[in-house]
């Protein structure tokens, strides 16, 4: 720890400790602020307030880089599996090979869920948006499993954690087959997280379906890249939701309903409806030149990042995995693809986006891998709350078995009407 900063409000002077963490800046310990000068800070968006310790991810955004427990993503996504980096976020190491046999081999047998759940589905509209069928699905495990909802019990917890990175994907494939009047595929034990995951969605009960390999390893990939990202909006609600102790299927369902909105887990599908927007690669400039104009409001989806002001470490890996998928699937002279492509050449070159270090983002890549892979634009921030799952369940977790945990209470600045009394109906 280092020497504390004090700092004078009025006539009071306040010693306020700094901490350091394992690597990233210090931080200013300001728990005991109000308590010892009746002040408040104000942070809207708590951009420079941290709202936990975690030993979980890293990130530097101005060198760009993203750490699972230590381990640099790139490494992770090239040599590793998704249910592997899954078991790192759970457990703080990666598994032996005994381990992570048995890891998959549990994951692998949960992933069936009760047959009742198929009855709750009919409840829903045909055209309902699969999130909205997401947010209530999950929320509604805790009916059907409510022998691990006390977050108490470690081995409850365990059980559900292990519940949930196993049955959300099936859920999100039954979301995707009810919304396009399909039946419901069952999953295969035979078949990796990722394999498993396509042919829920994509075979029918008429024909055999083989997974491609390629488009199984890219998926795998993407799970890789979102499993968790620090403390943002989602992760956050998830860990809100459970400081009052809220089960943990309740809490997950609360870090789905906020990935829904578009400022988050929303935006590929917002750069991929920009893409068609633009159509063709011969109307990009026009585009480019709205997007530099200060008193225009358009804005390019897809580019930049509110923690990254480097390139984003996971759209270089996203980048590769593009070009295998569209080159396996033999994808040629599609305009939505050209203009991405045309696209990411000029971000990556034209001075004014290299100066204000708007580079392609991740959700700039995945929109179109997704879309190569035949994933209609409703399913893309499933596919994210997919991934994302794990990482919730591991910041769950932890501020669960946190000793020091208290339920979450953010205060406020009240700017509306001072004390005024209760005027009669007769008299107003």
């Amino acid at each position: 720890m280092n020497a504390p900063v004090t700092i004078k409000i009025g006539e009071k002077s306040i010693d306020l400790p700094v901490k350091a963490g394992s690597v990233g800046p210090d931080v200013l310990d300001i728990g005991k602020l109000y308590a010892e000068a009746g002040v408040f800070t104000f942070d809207p968006g708590f951009t420079s307030t941290a709202s936990t310790e975690s030993k979980i991810t890293y990130i530097d955004g101005d060198a760009g880089v993203l750490l699972y427990r230590g381990y640099p993503i790139e490494q992770l996504a090239e040599h590793g599996d998704f249910l592997e980096t899954c078991y790192l976020l759970l457990n703080g190491d990666l598994p032996s090979a005994a381990q992570k046999a048995d890891f998959d081999y549990r994951v692998t047998r949960h992933t069936m869920v009760h047959e009742q759940m198929a009855r709750f589905f009919q409840g829903f509209r045909r055209d309902a948006h699969p999130m909205a069928v997401m947010v209530a699905s999950v929320g509604a495990l805790s009916a059907f499993y409510n022998d691990s909802t006390d977050v108490h019990d470690p081995h409850q917890r365990m059980v559900a954690s292990m519940r949930m990175i196993a049955k959300i994907p099936t859920i999100a494939a039954m979301a995707y087959k009810y919304n396009v009047g399909q039946p419901f595929v069952y999953p295969k034990n035979d078949l990796d997280y990722a394999s498993n995951f396509l042919r829920m969605c994509f075979a029918v009960p008429c024909e055999d379906y083989k997974v491609n390999p390629v488009l199984a390893r890219a998926l795998d990939r993407i799970f890789i890249l979102h499993a968790d990202h620090e403390q943002n909006a989602s992760t956050s609600t998830v860990r809100l939701a459970g400081s009052s102790g809220a089960n943990p299927f309740a809490c997950i369902a609360a870090g789905i309903a906020c990935l829904w909105g578009p400022a988050h887990g929303g935006a590929n599908e917002a750069a991929l409806k920009m893409l068609s927007e633009i159509g063709t690669p011969d109307r990009i400039p026009a585009f480019i030149a709205k997007a530099k104009d200060k008193n225009d409001p358009f804005r390019l989806m897809g580019f930049g990042h509110r923690v990254y002001k480097n390139y984003d470490p996971r759209a270089k890996i996203m980048q590769r995995t593009l070009q295998e998928v569209l080159s396996e699937l033999g994808v040629k002279d599609d305009p939505l693809f050209d203009v991405a492509l045309e696209l990411e050449r000029i971000a990556l070159s034209d001075p004014y986006f290299v100066e204000k270090k708007l580079y392609p983002n991740v959700d700039f890549y995945s929109g179109i891998i997704l879309k190569a892979m035949g994933f209609p634009t409703t399913m893309f921030t499933v596919l994210f709350a997919v991934a994302r799952t794990v990482g919730w369940i591991a910041q769950w977790r932890e501020m669960i078995e946190d000793p020091g945990q208290r339920i979450g209470r953010p205060r406020q600045l009240y700017t509306g009407a001072p004390r005024r009394d209760y005027v009669p109906l007769g008299k107003r």
